[in-house]
């Protein structure tokens, strides 16, 4: 095999989907695609020599804008606060964002969520229209930003235009605060055909239907038989037990429940938070192939709840990571809480593992990347021939790390301390961040902080 110094590198110890290897040349091709993952050989005088590589995470629920609301929604109201009191204040930012400052605050995020560890991300995209609820002249302007941004930030990206017509169950009427989220399934498909062309290596389209109480069962038929039948499709479910009163009250059943009586629901299907399920709903997602998509941070941040993982794992279901609002953008904060949330309900220690994975970082790590992987629907998350070489350099010479066995890295980067041990990351062959600085950080944070400052001016 022809390599160079620019397409391979080698790694003393390569997380690979078989387990941790020693000696690994990494070679890539000018796509961006691995070529050659080869255990057991010698170091070439030209290559990049590094201890620990390991794929990267792939964050399956974001919505970039609400970055700018991360740490200011914590203060108390007059009454208990909630998701719902929440969105309320989410809505009121969601009004000013323009195109340009949403750009600049998707490209800031996303630096952010490569800095931590994170190589792709699905952008559950709703803010469509203008601030005075039109249309714009493209009818896809705010994805095309958000894609911009990450183009600018070097993220592998999967975006679904949000489809989200009501406000709730019983077709209840959008809120005038809801109107730069209006959408019917024509204007989605438009906004589909219209991103076709943004495909690549890097970039997949998919769609989000974005919950049960802002869009009709038919809506999802409808929109879903006009697609492509492997993208992926996302959406908000069971999120909150107002949520699940709600859609029993108005349609005698539990919201995954109605889900599986009126979709075909498949392993092309994310269902974000999963929250509140009952043991049967459980049972079905786990069978259906698709997956969880839990984001610990978010849901802990909203009030949400726990996600069921042990019965999940049981069950043999797959679950990702996603960092959803955006209070944290790390991984490693996000499996962390997923596990710890698990301890403090059961009152019980290493709960997510399995008989074939005891190490609990291992089987939170690698979990993630396929489930990750299949919500994106990108070949990604795994250090094997034909998948994208979005790779992570640990600092091996980080004192938590230094001399340590590979077998132990995972659990002793989720479970001691805080510091960013993320070196250098690697997306599509590129190398984005470097000794955890990204290559354009400083005018990318130049940007944002305009954007911020803009934000921050307007009447309250």
């Amino acid at each position: 095999m022809t390599t160079s110094a620019t397409n391979s590198l080698f790694a003393h110890n390569a997380l690979l989907p078989q387990g941790w290897a020693r000696d690994v040349r990494l070679s890539w091709d000018a796509q961006g695609n691995l070529t050659g993952v080869e255990a057991g050989a010698s170091a070439m005088a030209y290559e990049s020599q590094e201890n620990f590589v390991l794929p990267g995470m792939v964050n399956l629920h974001s919505h970039s804008f609400q970055r700018a609301l991360a740490g200011m929604t914590e203060t108390g109201g007059e009454g208990p606060d909630s998701f719902w009191t929440w969105r309320d204040l989410m809505y009121r930012t969601a009004l000013n964002i323009t195109p340009g400052q949403m750009q600049a605050i998707a490209a800031q995020l996303y630096t952010e969520c490569l800095r931590h560890g994170y190589t792709s991300v699905c952008e559950f995209h709703y803010l469509h229209r203008a601030q005075d609820g039109s249309l714009y002249a493209d009818i896809a302007e705010t994805a095309r930003r958000v894609l911009a941004a990450a183009q600018a930030s070097g993220i592998g990206i999967t975006m679904l235009p949000v489809l989200y017509s009501h406000a709730d169950f019983g077709d209840i009427p959008l809120r005038h605060d809801q109107r730069r989220f209006a959408t019917d399934g024509e204007n989605i498909l438009r906004m589909f055909a219209a991103l076709e062309s943004e495909r690549n290596g890097q970039v997949e389209i998919g769609v989000a239907p974005h919950s049960l109480r802002a869009v009709r069962p038919q809506q999802i038929r409808e929109l879903l038989a006009a697609l492509p039948v492997r993208r992926p499709v996302h959406i908000h479910i069971a999120e909150q037990q107002r949520e699940v009163d709600a859609c029993l009250q108005m349609t005698g059943k539990r919201p995954v429940e109605l889900l599986f009586d009126t979709q075909e629901v498949g392993a092309r299907w994310c269902l974000v938070h999963a929250t509140h399920l009952s043991a049967a709903e459980l049972q079905m997602m786990a069978a259906s192939g698709a997956v969880a998509g839990i984001c610990t941070t978010t849901e802990g941040n909203l009030g949400d709840g726990f996600f069921d993982l042990p019965a999940y794992i049981a069950a043999r279901g797959r679950f990702g990571i996603g960092s959803d609002s955006h209070v944290s953008q790390s991984p490693v904060e996000e499996l962390r809480w997923l596990e710890y949330g698990q301890r403090l309900r059961m009152q019980q220690r290493n709960v997510a593992q399995a008989s074939s994975r005891r190490r609990v970082g291992d089987f939170l790590w690698n979990e993630a990347l396929a489930g990750g992987a299949q919500a994106a629907g990108r070949d990604v998350g795994r250090l094997a021939a034909g998948a994208r070489a979005d790779m992570l350099v640990l600092d091996g010479q980080h004192p938590n790390l230094a001399e340590l066995p590979a077998v132990d890295v995972l659990n002793t980067w989720m479970f001691t301390g805080n510091d960013n041990l993320v070196r250098d990351v690697y997306v599509g062959g590129n190398k984005v961040v470097e000794n955890g600085r990204h290559k354009d950080q400083a005018a990318i944070s130049a940007a944002y902080a305009a954007a911020m400052a803009e934000l921050r001016a307007l009447p309250t």
